[in-house]
């Protein structure tokens, strides 16, 4: 998509630190980190959020849930958070599917 943000990123267009890439997914460091561990992680194929891409791709959500508990695992030593926002309500502000991966210090609950 012409004007996304991450798709942008995906294609190189917009230089980010990146964290881990394969074929399918990329990762790369929060430009506004809220966690001393702030990664944000995409699929390289555009779907707005994490329920369109679940209903399309099954098979490839898995995978990506895979790859961003690696991230995980590889980012910090003492546990992490993993977060979808999911539309406008539910404080998604940009519409490709992506997740956090936050850690580096103790989370707190409820997140808000």
């Amino acid at each position: 998509m012409n004007d996304c943000l991450f798709c942008k990123i995906v294609a190189g267009d917009i230089p980010a630190k990146l964290v881990a890439e394969n074929d399918n997914f990329l990762a790369f460091a929060d430009i506004a980190p809220t966690a001393p561990v702030h990664v944000v992680a995409v699929p390289k194929t555009h779907y707005a959020n994490a329920a369109e891409f679940a209903d399309a791709d099954s098979q490839g959500m898995g995978q990506f849930m895979q790859f961003i508990t690696e991230i995980g695992e590889s980012e910090t030593s003492n546990g992490y958070r993993l977060v979808f926002n999911t539309d406008a309500d539910g404080g998604q502000t940009v519409f490709h599917v992506h997740a956090h991966v936050l850690g580096g210090r103790a989370m707190q609950w409820p997140a808000g």
